[in-house]
């Protein structure tokens, strides 16, 4: 074989190819699960906040978990005369990205906080 012989470079250049196409199918699914789970997370919050604000928080809670992503963190509180809900999630295919959402609602006449 002599000096500078090109043979097995396409194997290489196949490999680094393959390597960078698997890359950027696993980013895609990322990005696309990431997108149901936010998704998930605001539906979660608006339930939340409007069960809330009629006055039924254990429902509120409940509604909540149940839409949202699993593992997501879920808090209500009341600010004056609204409702606030937030919903956090982490993604299990971005470790460093957390899903956030927050919905707020006013108050209803007569509702019992």
């Amino acid at each position: 074989m002599a000096l500078g012989d090109d043979r097995g470079g396409v194997t290489v250049e196949a490999a680094i190819a393959l390597a960078a196409i698997v890359a950027t199918v696993i980013l895609c699914v990322a990005a696309l699960l990431a997108a149901s789970s936010q998704v998930r997370c605001v539906d979660a919050a608006r339930e939340a906040a409007r069960l809330a604000a009629r006055g039924d928080r254990a429902h509120a809670a409940a509604a909540a978990r149940e839409v949202a992503p699993p593992d997501a963190d879920i808090d209500i509180r009341r600010d004056g005369r609204r409702v606030i809900a937030e919903v956090a999630v982490g993604t299990p295919l971005l470790p460093g990205l957390v899903l956030r959402a927050e919905a707020v609602a006013a108050l209803e006449p007569g509702a019992d906080w």
